[in-house]
């Protein structure tokens, strides 16, 4: 395995080697603290852009599968583990980490000290970052990662978005939903088609009126990588479509881009929530939810009208936007991740109230 560096744009670096491809990568370095589901984690467009530092020290001892797949490709920019299994044991694996990797072109380091990686982003926050088994020069390298592309501003969603409209299948279709494609995961899907959606998954830059003739009975709008602030075309998209008084489910990247439409900000948080152990209060019923969430930016929501919108969900942790719901029109959104892949299932009923809002 190759020597591989790992610079910051605040001058730090740390020593690793590469388990998996080779080359150099930029991306924001981010941290993720699940203890299981890789697959999905990596295959998750909204990670488009970022290097991701696993907390959980081994990873890749059960495989890869064919099943849980989130998006058709790894979409994060590389991958950061302390120790890298090089045996895969479970029945439904097909490849290793490793392997699949390297399928994808993806660089993977290992023998890294996750923990102080981990640490020094907690402190510091979420930063620009070069991994590189090319280039031993510290000083270069961090020279790279400071000129590297941020986050701030850009729409990466457009970039992992459908270019074409296309169907997702249903048994049984009772509702007809348009999905705005920001980077979704297919799992989103795969609910909406088991409670009766015949599902029909649009460009993130398609513009309202395109969607509207087709009459959908309600309006997805996934999740994504990137700024929402960088997508101000889709965000008026939006805000067309809800003031049609199309029932309208927003979730992550779908829930900032939906409390902008409605008159709110956003904001960048300083290292992100990305895990699968996240508590949640459902201010309305005040039950707590352990959630999985991915996401870097956050609604305001004291910049929200408290006459027009409701927060129906907080962090725990820090107090943050999780959920939000329209008083007068059709529309709700929750920021973190109800579809539970990989995570806990808890948020699993906000899926029935998007098809309430449907029934109604």
């Amino acid at each position: 395995m190759k020597k591989a560096l790992i610079a910051l744009e605040d001058g730090t670096c740390f020593e690793g080697r590469a388990f998996a491809g080779s080359g150099e990568v930029f991306g924001e370095l981010v941290f993720n603290t699940s203890m299981t589901g890789y697959q999905e984690i990596l295959t998750d467009p909204s990670y488009h852009g970022q290097i991701i530092t696993f907390t959980y020290p081994l990873i890749g001892n059960y495989g890869i599968n064919d099943e849980d797949m989130e998006g058709r490709r790894v979409y994060a920019a590389g991958a950061i583990i302390n120790e890298a299994s090089p045996i895969a044991s479970n029945w439904r694996s097909r490849t290793t980490l490793a392997q699949y990797l390297e399928e994808n072109g993806v660089l993977g380091l290992d023998g890294v000290d996750t923990r102080a990686v981990t640490l020094h982003i907690r402190a510091l926050g979420a930063m620009k970052c070069v991994l590189s088994t090319e280039d031993s020069d510290r000083d270069r390298l961090v020279r790279k990662a400071k000129e590297s592309p941020g986050l701030l501003g850009r729409d990466l969603a457009t970039e992992v978005s459908t270019q074409e409209i296309y169907e997702w299948p249903c048994d049984n279709p009772r509702y007809h939903v348009a999905v705005l494609d920001c980077g979704i995961k297919l799992n989103q899907l795969r609910l909406l088609s088991k409670r009766n959606c015949r599902i029909t998954v649009y460009p993130n830059r398609t513009p309202a009126h395109r969607i509207l003739e087709s009459r959908p009975d309600g309006f997805f709008i996934s999740n994504g990588p990137g700024d929402p602030q960088g997508a101000p075309e889709v965000v008026e998209t939006i805000r067309e479509i809800v003031h049609k008084n199309v029932p309208t489910f927003g979730i992550c990247f779908g829930h900032q881009l939906l409390g902008l439409a409605l008159g709110g900000s956003t904001f960048k948080l300083k290292f992100g929530h990305r895990g699968a152990n996240q508590p949640v209060k459902n201010l309305r019923t005040g039950l707590v939810e352990i959630t999985p969430q991915n996401h870097g930016f956050c609604v305001d929501k004291d910049s929200l009208d408290p006459e027009q919108v409701e927060t129906t969900h907080i962090n725990l942790n820090d107090g943050t936007s999780e959920g939000l719901r329209h008083r007068k029109l059709p529309a709700f959104s929750t920021q973190y991740h109800p579809e539970a892949a990989s995570g806990p299932n808890d948020g699993g009923y906000l899926f029935d109230e998007f098809i309430g809002l449907m029934i109604d």
